[in-house]
């Protein structure tokens, strides 16, 4: 059987970029908080001063825009290549849903077609300096998150998933594809494990099936940060930094903290190995 995980060399850095670091978060499946990592995970890194850009990969299902409360603006360019949105908190950000009618236009395309425009949502864009590019990986192991693995030159990849069993054996398919593609796995945040009662502030577990420890030795993998579910960051209208509960925050920066510590101890590669 021909291995669907080669795809060919990355796509080089254009000359309007000047990435240090790429991050991945990605799941398993849909609907557990993936592109909510995504952002509180870029929004953490900037309030430590980094200089900080956001792909949303997740070209069928973007919620980025929305969550960055970003979703009334169109994209630009400048005449060659195209200019990220940049976010009050100094976030840049690039997304389909900037280039659409409105964020309601779905975007009906085939494989291909979805795997060019991530492509072109790294070599086509004028990202410039960045210490940190989070990419919001599109849920599950199909060809657009394999082509996104493949030709983005990931550093680390994180795992967002909630503790059930029938997702952790998802997330495992997950984990076991990145590391079919060499892309080395940090770690995985556990999400919405608990809920906070916005009534009492008493914290309340969701689910019995697994825990963070569970977690980390069925996937072999540190839990990077265990997010509870929070009225106020559910239904909030943006996640902005300053925004956030004070206590969330400090949940955020933990998740910022360890993700760092895992990608300083990734082994790069010695130069000229990949082609």
């Amino acid at each position: 059987m021909q291995d669907s995980t080669s795809q060919g060399p990355a796509v080089e850095n254009n000359g309007g970029a000047k990435v240090k670091q790429v991050i991945g978060v990605a799941s398993g499946k849909g609907g557990v908080g993936k592109s909510t990592v995504a952002v509180l995970l870029a929004e953490a890194l900037a309030a430590r001063g980094a200089k900080v850009g956001l792909l949303d990969a997740d070209i069928t299902g973007p919620s980025v825009p929305r969550l960055m409360g970003l979703s009334s603006f169109r994209g630009e360019s400048d005449g060659s290549m195209l200019v990220p949105i940049t976010s009050e908190d100094g976030i840049k950000v690039v997304s389909i849903n900037f280039y659409v009618g409105d964020e309601n236009t779905p975007v009906v395309w085939r494989g291909p077609l979805l795997s060019k425009a991530i492509e072109q949502f790294w070599t086509d864009v004028r990202w410039g300096e960045l210490d940190y590019l989070i990419v919001d990986f599109p849920p599950g192991t199909g060809d657009v998150q394999i082509t996104a693995f493949n030709k983005l030159p990931i550093d680390g990849v994180v795992v967002a998933t909630t503790p059930q069993s029938l997702v952790s054996m998802i997330v495992a398919k997950s984990v076991k594809m990145a590391g079919m593609v060499d892309a080395p796995v940090l770690g995985v945040v556990e999400n919405m494990g608990t809920m906070v009662c916005p009534s009492c502030g008493v914290e309340h577990k969701l689910f019995d099936s697994l825990d963070g420890s569970t977690i980390e030795k069925a996937l072999g993998l540190p839990v990077l940060a265990s997010l509870p579910w929070r009225k106020e960051v559910a239904q909030a209208r943006e996640l902005r930094w300053g925004k956030l509960p004070e206590d969330f925050r400090k949940l955020v920066e933990g998740l910022a903290s360890e993700t760092l510590l895992a990608l300083s101890s990734v082994k790069k590669p010695a130069a000229g190995s990949k082609e």
